[in-house]
């Protein structure tokens, strides 16, 4: 089995997309009209950080990302046996698969950029070398509340997101005990409850598009399985405000094909989360839960 990745908000750069952007004039120019604003140039200079801004941010990289897999498939690379994308990444992963095309996937990508940047506030953690279970034991017994696990990237290395003051006391706590952790260049508490309100308002968006069946398998973040084509808009509305299940979506391939290979479009960062869950094996992993 073949599977393409697709990285999401956080693998943004300045100068991403230089390399595609000239080879794709008229996409380009679609996506700065509908964006209403040069889109090579921002993501060229950067003025002001703007690529940090999730509003932008996501339909950068959503556009970036297709234009990247445009230049494959036109240079007839192996053809996908399956897609994941992580995060953001799940709509090129779903775009890629026919879900809808790049108009509708950009138009649904700025709104969710423009919803989640909205419910601003609070941000996200990296916490390396404990598992899901026993971090939420150790912040459960310091007295931490209202973090929640917001990502399952690897079996070393886990995301938790929460409001500020919760998470200067999750980084008391985890500093303490000597545990290591890296807060993330994020402006919200992503892939948590704190984003309850753009799920609501997404899911009305999403009223509006009629989604095609995958032509390729797509494993869907929330759920770790594949995507049904009834099941997209409510699995979409539940990414914002579940964490993502990378570890059981990779392993849930590997289950099917222990030789599984793969190729990421535009990076590396999660080839290595990948070959990191290939070898350590089978483990629980949790779903959902918070302290």
């Amino acid at each position: 089995m073949f599977a393409i990745l697709f990285p999401g908000q956080g693998s943004q750069f300045r100068g991403m997309g230089a390399d595609v952007f000239g080879h794709y004039p008229g996409i380009t120019r679609f996506a700065c009209d509908l964006l209403g604003y040069d889109l090579p140039a921002r993501c060229r200079d950067n003025q002001d950080d703007v690529l940090s801004r999730t509003e932008c941010t996501q339909p950068a990289l959503f556009t970036v990302n297709a234009l990247h897999a445009f230049e494959r498939e036109r240079r007839e690379g192996r053809p996908a046996d399956c897609y994941l994308g992580h995060s953001l990444g799940e709509y090129n992963a779903l775009l890629a698969a026919g879900v809808f095309d790049f108009e509708t996937g950009l138009r649904i990508v700025q709104k969710r950029g423009e919803l989640m940047a909205a419910a601003s506030g609070g941000g996200m953690t990296a916490v390396m070398n404990t598992p899901a279970e026993r971090l939420l034991e150790v912040l459960g017994a310091d007295g931490v509340e209202g973090v929640e696990v917001a990502a399952h990237n690897t079996d070393t290395q886990i995301v938790i997101a929460g409001a500020d003051g919760a998470l200067r006391a999750a980084h008391a706590s985890l500093r303490a005990r000597g545990i290591r952790f890296a807060p993330l260049r994020v402006g919200a508490a992503f892939h948590s409850r704190a984003m309850e309100s753009a799920r609501t308002a997404f899911e009305v968006f999403l009223r509006q598009f009629t989604f095609a069946e995958p032509s390729v398998t797509v494993i869907s973040n929330a759920s770790a399985r594949p995507y049904e084509g009834s099941m997209i808009p409510e699995l979409l509305c539940r990414q914002i405000v579940e964490p993502v299940r990378w570890v059981e979506s990779v392993r849930h391939l590997l289950d099917r094909d222990a030789s599984l290979e793969y190729e990421e479009i535009g990076g590396t960062s999660l080839l290595r989360m990948v070959k990191s869950i290939a070898k350590s094996g089978p483990r629980a992993t949790l779903t959902k839960s918070g302290v």
